[in-house]
């Protein structure tokens, strides 16, 4: 391990963010956390764009390394571990599971974080519905989670025999599946999955960075999907 951490993560409740603040939990990793304003237009501002120069979140600036700053939610993962996880917790040092981490984190960055954002938008924000799109990325959502039904098979973690990077940036986005009417009832393993992972503290603390996670109260049912998600979900 390097320098003793000292670093400040820049987020905003989302499943990119959650991504990197779940991963200095479970690491345990001290760091300190700027909400950027989202709403104001903080990210777009010249000293963000000075650490992320594509000025989105999260990003993470490492002090205790010379304030090296990253950005790109997987990037910062694998930054992590290579300089703060010298056990391998989370990036397995055996070449083989190293190996399968990073395919997982490339499966969810080209594939289910981009389908799953898209079926949110064309859901939740465009200005009207338009069917086509929201068919093309529901269902290719869908047969994204079908991948991690069958990988999840007689398993419980993705990679090996417990949790890993691949779990965790996998699980960000399919945690909030109900947002967009998706019934994780249809795929039981990654039901159960998801389940197990929720329930490890460091996942807790690490979905409350930096608010109280809303999309808890929508999964134990005491809030409900919105009406217009409902109304273009029927056109599928």
């Amino acid at each position: 391990m390097s320098a003793t951490p000292d670093i400040t993560l820049y987020t905003f409740s989302t499943p990119n963010g959650h991504k990197a603040s779940i991963t200095l939990e479970e690491l345990g990793i001290p760091y300190k956390v700027h909400k950027v304003s989202l709403m104001s237009g903080e990210q777009r501002q010249e000293w963000f764009l000075k650490i992320n120069p594509n000025g989105m979140i999260p990003a993470i600036v490492d002090h205790s390394r010379g304030d090296f700053s990253v950005f790109e939610s997987g990037a910062i993962m694998i930054y992590l571990c290579e300089h703060y996880d010298p056990e391998g917790k989370l990036l397995p040092k055996d070449p083989n599971l190293r190996s399968e981490t990073i395919q997982w984190i490339m499966f969810h960055a080209s594939g289910v974080a981009p389908m799953q954002l898209q079926a949110s938008h064309f859901l939740k924000w465009a200005p009207e519905a338009i069917p086509y799109s929201i068919a093309r990325y529901v269902k290719e959502t869908r047969r994204l989670y079908s991948v991690l039904e069958s990988r999840l098979q007689d398993r419980e973690f993705l990679v090996g025999d417990s949790l890993t990077l691949a779990d965790i940036i996998n699980f960000t986005w399919v945690y909030t599946a109900p947002s967009i009417n998706l019934n994780l009832d249809e795929y039981p393993n990654v039901k159960n999955w998801i389940a197990r992972i929720e329930a490890r503290p460091a996942v807790q603390k690490g979905l409350d960075v930096p608010d109280q996670n809303s999309t808890r109260e929508l999964r134990a049912g005491r809030t409900e999907v919105s009406p217009v998600v409902k109304e273009r979900f029927a056109l599928l």
